[in-house]
């Protein structure tokens, strides 16, 4: 009898097993970037018309998150999730603490309950929701799919604070539809901060009201000539909204006081004076585009710098004797602060080849006195640890170790963003159709092995702020080019800055590309399709 009874219950069980619904697990999805911990269960939620999403905690501080996640299944599913107090999706903030972005997924056959100490932990355990999904999911045409998302338990936590992207809209102007475009990949990749590369010698791209000129001038041409453009204030206040709503802060780049022939150009008052006893040119190492001697009076006539469209860099300058020039800088950062809710403006200093070594240092110092005075935190490339650093401000590193150095030992912190590395406008190899190559061949392989912490000599994980790939746009002029250089690269360095380095594995990684691939075919996204993966 006993036996019979065990045959019977081992008959239901496996009668119950093979009626529930089945998925892949979250291994299968190809989570990116890989979670911390993944505990998968038998087992599958299936996403109805009937689902709702509950809010639990401060509904007020969750309500962005939850209309977020119902756009995002809306278009693909047709579903218009409302939200209940009965909702079978939780949404659950446990406690207040906003510098904390670790979330808690778990996923029962019945309901999903996605827990955070802050919004934008919750925030992120949404995405990874998201990506447990067919990656249908991310098509915007309504698909005949059955929704199911795998059961099981996922916590996880970022192993940098700063995770960003660099866009630069200075040599070639990007337009709005495509930054929020390029906004919307950031955040399903868990990053957390948009640096945009707004001035540059071939363009000025944000508008400054006290200064008009910059974007009248400076902002209508840009790299191999032709009309170009710049965001008004308003613009780049949407930009700022946009990103926000994905929990993605905006870091300004006002570049200086090299990479400014743009400003020159519109200004020209503010190009640099050289001090040529008896006319004697034998102390120029290279004429000063913009400015002319009257050797007959030693007087230096002031002339607007001609637009560039081209792609050399090192040959512009500010005048950094001028008390005009700090008056700009004041003028800009002190507008652009006004508009900017995050900590950071990004002061540039790279490449100012023909700014005497004395002069750049004192500039520095004095731009990040302006900068401190409007209530933000100076970031700049590593060249500006040359100079003496405030309590906090940040270098970033993409060239120069020894730069790198000097700001470790001054006591501030790096953003790594090695141009070997990092650099999404490298060329992927020598039959890339668009990109450079100065630094290195990226292949994915190349922008995937590699730890921060020790990369370079000198530079530990606890002096590092986080984690940063810049696009460059000197070859890209369109979103199509974006994403053939962005894409599968920006997934790499998302997990590089997300998930420690032990827990990391490239072999995994090639498979877990291969399915984030079908998300973005899609979503009609253009990527690069690596000979390292078998797409």
């Amino acid at each position: 009898m006993k036996k019979h009874n065990l045959i019977i219950t081992l008959l239901f069980i496996s009668i119950f097993y093979a009626c529930q619904s089945s998925g892949p697990s979250f291994e299968e999805r190809g989570l990116i970037p890989v979670p911390s911990q993944i505990n998968s269960s038998r087992g599958a939620f299936e996403l109805t018309g009937s689902a709702a999403i509950q809010l639990v905690g401060d509904a007020s501080s969750l309500s962005s998150v939850a209309t977020y996640l119902a756009d995002q299944i809306r278009p693909s599913t047709g579903f218009d999730l409302q939200q209940s107090e009965s909702g079978n999706i939780i949404l659950e903030l446990t406690g207040n603490d906003l510098s904390d972005e670790s979330y808690r997924l778990e996923i029962q056959q019945d309901q999903v309950k996605i827990q955070g100490n802050s919004p934008a932990g919750v925030f992120y355990g949404v995405q990874t929701f998201l990506q447990s999904f067919p990656p249908e999911l991310f098509s915007s045409e309504k698909q005949a799919v059955k929704w199911l998302a795998p059961t099981g338990t996922i916590e996880d936590a970022p192993e940098y604070e700063y995770r960003g992207a660099m866009l630069d809209v200075a040599r070639h102007f990007i337009g709005m539809e495509d930054v929020k475009h390029f906004i919307d990949q950031m955040a399903h990749l868990k990053l957390n901060y948009f640096h945009l590369h707004l001035t540059d010698d071939q363009g000025w791209r944000i508008e400054i009201k006290s200064w008009p000129k910059l974007t009248e001038i400076g902002g209508s041409t840009e790299v191999g000539g032709g009309e170009s453009g710049f965001f008004t204030q308003e613009d780049y206040q949407e930009i700022i909204r946009y990103a926000a709503e994905r929990f993605i802060t905006i870091v300004p780049e006002i570049d200086m006081p090299g990479h400014t022939n743009a400003a020159l150009a519109s200004y020209g008052e503010l190009n640099p004076g050289i001090n040529l006893p008896d006319g004697d040119l034998s102390t120029v190492n290279k004429p000063v585009h913009g400015s002319e001697i009257d050797f007959s009076s030693n007087l230096i006539i002031r002339e607007p710098a001609e637009l560039y469209t081209g792609t050399e860099v090192g040959f512009s300058t500010f005048d950094t004797d001028l008390d005009l020039t700090y008056q700009f800088i004041d003028d800009v950062v002190r507008e652009l602060s006004a508009i900017t809710p995050g900590d950071y403006i990004h002061i540039g200093g790279d490449e100012s080849h023909v700014t005497r070594k004395d002069d750049y240092v004192v500039f520095v110092e004095k731009v990040q006195e302006i900068v401190q005075k409007y209530g933000k935190t100076s970031i700049g490339w590593d060249e500006i640890a040359t100079a003496k650093l405030l309590s906090g401000n940040i270098a970033q590193f993409w060239a120069d170790e020894e730069n790198a150095g000097l700001a470790v030992e001054q006591g501030n912190r790096i953003l790594m963003s090695p141009a070997k590395k990092a650099y999404l406008d490298m060329q992927y190899d020598s039959t890339s159709r668009i990109g450079l190559h100065w630094a290195a061949y990226i292949e994915l392989d190349s922008a995937y092995l590699w730890d921060p912490a020790q990369y370079a000599s000198g530079i530990s994980k606890e002096d590092i702020f986080g984690i940063e790939a810049p696009l460059w746009t000197e070859t890209v002029e369109n979103r199509a080019d974006i994403e053939y250089l962005v894409f599968p690269r920006l997934a790499a360095i998302a997990e590089v800055a997300w998930a420690p380095a032990n827990t990391r594995d490239w072999t995994d990684f090639q498979a877990r590309i291969k399915e984030l691939g079908k998300d973005w075919e899609a979503q009609g996204i253009e990527f690069y399709r690596s000979p390292k993966v078998n797409w």
